[in-house]
């Protein structure tokens, strides 16, 4: 069995060992370069914390997981194109480092060489992996189109929010998983067992980030409080504020997305005080907590000796309780 920060070792190790084509450096400088970033490597060691529940040959599951972090990592080189974002885990992003157009490149080569690492995968599990890669890429990229779509529009609905969620972020962790247990030999009913165990985990961890961003302490959390709040980001909190608001709250919520100059401490002070008028501190707390307790049982369905889904939920449980 393996612990998150044993599956992390392994895949910075492996990533450092792979060799990436030089040539021309242009290219692949910037693929280099956002990998060497430091990162969590969630995805990638899920992707062998699964594999492990099901089979100690843990390498098995090494080249998928490289796979997933390469291809996560080239969502990320485009979200920030599209975010427009300067830093990236305290350093510049690729498009301000080189150039928009070397982004976009090295990012679609990411791309690209995530399926080419899998392929490098074992012949008997590859054709059960390119289906959920393929399928989960798609997924992603839906997602994020449909969180471009929210930035211009005021009637997103809670369920709609859930959905983009889902894709942008959750199904990438359920994949991760799901590709470790088939690697480690598990059969069906137990791969989409542990999908679902990272669907709705990914689900939970998304609705925490968007709690932790307005009622986070901002030295735990690492970053200052409210920024969602500054860039009136879709959210769950502003969503369900406003479809539970109304009159004169509802009214003021909705001018401080509109007010074009205006104090940004005195903003995210109000726009505070009416999430927790209305109670959606509580609430957005309860949501991501009902999803960790529907992830938790899909993993207590996997039939393995307890012990061994032991890292995973121990995961799960510092991913819940985290302050940042």
């Amino acid at each position: 069995m393996l612990d998150f920060e044993k599956a992390q070792q392994i895949v910075n190790s492996e990533l450092e060992s792979y060799s990436f084509p030089g040539f021309p450096a242009e290219l692949y400088d910037p693929v280099r370069y956002i990998l060497s970033l430091e990162g969590k490597r969630v995805r990638s060691a899920l992707a062998l914390m699964a594999c492990s529940i099901f089979s100690d040959a843990v390498h098995q599951a090494v080249k998928p997981a490289l796979a997933f972090e390469v291809f996560h990592n080239f969502t990320l080189l485009h979200d920030d194109i599209m975010d427009n974002s300067p830093i990236r885990r305290g350093e510049q992003t690729v498009h301000e480092k080189w150039n928009p157009n070397t982004a976009i490149l090295s990012g679609d080569v990411m791309s690209i060489l995530s399926y080419r690492i899998l392929s490098e995968s074992e012949d008997e599990h590859i054709r059960d992996l390119i289906e959920v890669f393929t399928t989960t890429a798609l997924q992603v990229c839906e997602g994020q189109q449909l969180d471009i779509n929210f930035e211009s529009r005021t009637n997103v609905s809670v369920d709609e929010y859930l959905k983009m969620v889902e894709l942008k972020t959750a199904v990438l962790v359920a994949a991760s998983l799901k590709a470790g247990a088939i690697t480690g030999g598990a059969g069906p009913l137990e791969s989409d067992l542990l999908y679902e165990f990272g669907r709705n985990l990914g689900i939970a961890f998304q609705i925490r980030d968007d709690y932790l961003d307005v009622f986070g302490d901002s030295k735990a959390f690492g970053k200052k409080i409210g920024n969602d709040i500054l860039a009136n980001k879709k959210t769950f909190l502003l969503i369900g504020a406003l479809e539970q608001t109304e009159g004169k709250v509802h009214d003021e919520l909705e001018g401080w997305l509109i007010k074009q100059d205006f104090d940004p401490d005195e903003k995210i002070k109000r726009v505070t005080e009416i999430f927790k008028n209305i109670g959606f501190d509580r609430i957005s707390s309860d949501l991501a907590s009902s999803y960790y307790e529907k992830a938790l049982q899909y993993l207590e369905r996997i039939n393995v000796p307890s012990e061994r889904k032991l890292p995973l939920a121990g995961f799960a449980k510092n991913l819940m309780e985290r302050d940042q």
